[in-house]
């Protein structure tokens, strides 16, 4: 019996979420190594990850809406296409900058695959069945995440840093051929669409600006000049490209997602969940190296019950919502999360590692129940010829709350350990309290959980407040099925 079209479709969207969530979190465990081997300064070796991030979050608008004019497959291909070269690259760097380029180059081609997965999928699956499809894709990035700092570290011990990019290649050939030969463009793109050029440079530089700006503030003190001009360069862009939006016949983003009340609630929920979970990485990664003298392996091993937790709730959540709706479970998944927080905030020096694992799997489970069901909510409520905005608006919002979350929580326990103990702790050169004034990072520590707790409580009030499915009415040609 042949495999349908859907089925296929979701195992190349999945090998490429796969290796891209596994390459980024096998990083953080070779940090100590890429900066000993490169001799770089420990900052630029956190801008190595934090730069894809940014980069991600930037690029993902404009690539969705790109997909929605000339079509989906030809991009995916070509980004998972150009994350494999230069991951190639990446492991030959020779210096700690040259190593950042090509980070940034790889950004690109991560963008171009993760703002047209969702959409590759919701095209071939049909509406009844695009929770659960949505979930296994999730399940597939907590594999992903889970497995990254085992085979990150278990390759930097035997092999060297090098062969964290170098693992991705073979994968990464495998990945585009299979994407190249099953993926198909099912849907026909409207005719006549033109790309927002002004609205792109707006958006993009608008981002960049205030997302670097909560960057530097994090790491640098939020009164700084760089800071301080970054924040409002990047109002200002943001102000103008929401004027020029509201004014042009094909906008970049749909500013009526926001309009709407569902798609409205559905991204703010997804964008304050962002900032409620986007920094437990790196606060656990200081608390377990600083608190509990865990080698960076070791942090990063103890970092996988909420990944595995995830990846057991994202499918079956999917699949419910498929059912049931999707308002539901994600705002109990958001209770759930914020129950895990909770439990967070009673941290300190003594706490058990068990306790971290549990409430790391309450975290993690509440996650799941929420990101299939509103991915899924998202994703069915829009037209074909909006998916790949949609998608990308859905990413940005995500990416853009983590980023605000590593903010926070830098400028939060900043005060509670000296610079050179914050950045030789998150690159693992440093393991133990030194450097650390232990009970005042305690405390900072339990304030940043408590903030996130507020925040992800919000979040499920924002969720349970959406409304129905938004009615559509396209003014252009509608999409039709490709025969």
């Amino acid at each position: 019996m042949a495999v349908q079209y859907k089925w296929k479709a979701l195992s190349a969207t999945s090998l490429g979420a796969f290796v891209s969530v596994m390459n980024s979190s096998a990083l953080l465990i070779a940090l100590p190594d890429i900066a000993k081997e490169l001799n770089t300064s420990m900052i630029l070796v956190i801008w190595v990850i934090m730069s894809y991030m940014l980069s991600v979050t930037i690029l993902v608008p404009a690539i969705g809406r790109v997909a929605d004019i000339f079509g989906r497959k030809n991009l995916y291909v070509d980004g998972f296409a150009l994350f494999t070269v230069t991951s190639f690259f990446a492991g030959l760097s020779q210096n700690g900058p040259e190593l950042l380029i090509l980070r940034i180059v790889q950004s690109v081609g991560g963008a171009l695959m993760i703002a047209n997965s969702a959409a590759i999928v919701t095209d071939a699956f049909p509406r009844k069945e695009l929770g659960r499809a949505l979930g296994i894709n999730a399940m597939v990035v907590a594999v992903g995440f889970t497995l990254g700092p085992v085979i990150g570290g278990l390759l930097t011990v035997a092999l060297g840093w090098r062969w964290v990019f170098f693992f991705n290649v073979p994968l990464g050939i495998i990945g585009t051929i299979w994407a190249w030969l099953q993926i198909k463009e099912v849907e026909k793109m409207p005719s006549d669409q033109k790309f927002d050029w002004f609205g792109a440079i707006t958006l993009t530089g608008g981002l960049f600006g205030i997302l670097m700006a909560m960057s530097l503030g994090g790491l640098y003190g939020w009164g700084s000049l760089t800071t301080v001009i970054g924040f409002v360069v990047g109002a200002i862009l943001m102000l103008v490209f929401v004027y020029l939006e509201s004014r042009t016949r094909d906008p970049l983003l749909d500013l009526t997602f926001f309009k709407n009340r569902l798609m409205g609630f559905a991204y703010t929920s997804t964008l304050f969940n962002g900032i409620a979970n986007g920094s437990l990485t790196f606060l656990l990664i200081f608390y377990l190296q600083g608190i509990k003298s865990m080698s960076p392996f070791e942090a990063g091993l103890m970092l996988t019950p909420f990944a595995i937790a995830m990846m057991v709730a994202a499918p079956i959540s999917g699949a419910l919502s498929d059912k049931y709706g999707s308002r539901e479970l994600s705002s109990i998944g958001l209770l759930v999360m914020a129950a895990g927080l909770f439990g967070f905030t009673f941290i300190n020096a003594n706490t058990s590692l068990f306790e971290i694992i549990f409430w790391q799997m309450i975290m993690g489970f509440g996650s799941g129940m929420f990101n299939s069901p509103n991915n899924n909510a998202i994703m069915s409520s829009v037209p074909s010829n909006k998916r790949g905005t949609a998608s990308g608006t859905r990413v940005m919002m995500n990416n853009a709350g983590s980023v605000v979350s590593i903010a926070i929580a830098f400028a939060v326990t900043s005060s509670g350990m000296t610079p050179q103990a914050m950045q030789a702790l998150f690159a693992g050169i440093q393991v133990g309290s030194r450097g650390i004034f232990v009970d005042k990072f305690i405390h900072d520590l339990s304030v940043a959980f408590y903030i996130s707790l507020f925040i992800s409580i919000a979040a499920a009030i924002l969720s349970y407040m959406r409304g129905k499915k938004p009615e559509w009415k396209e003014d252009k040609e509608p999409a039709k099925k490709l025969s």
